[in-house]
């Protein structure tokens, strides 16, 4: 009995060996990760951003729109940087295109 601890204790344990070496490898493991991140994490908040962009390019007189700090408004003007919001009767503040969080396009009638 004795023998068979000493022989299980002077071995040693083996590598792995081909593509089991590449996947147990720590180089391997942050590649994944980063792969991960990308497309879990980067890339959709590129595409959000990328479309909060295409809205704010296409804002019209009329358009109802909610701005960063929550003011709901309709826009009164747009310029190359700000857009006029109507909140209130009487009441058109100006903010700048990127303050704009949710824009509602017009609705349109139709016959």
């Amino acid at each position: 009995m004795i023998t068979l601890f000493n022989t299980l204790a002077q071995t040693t344990p083996q590598k792995p060996e081909g593509f089991a070496a590449l996947l147990a490898s720590p180089a391997f493991m942050i590649v994944i990760m980063i792969v991960m991140f990308y497309f879990l994490l980067i890339r959709p908040q590129q595409r959000q951003r990328k479309e909060q962009a295409a809205r704010i390019a296409a804002l019209k007189n009329g358009d109802k729109v909610i701005t960063t700090a929550g003011l709901h408004g309709i826009v009164h003007n747009v310029k190359d940087a700000t857009v006029m919001v109507k909140v209130a009767e009487g009441t058109i503040l100006e903010f700048d295109k990127p303050a704009i969080a949710t824009v509602t396009k017009k609705e349109t009638k139709e016959a």
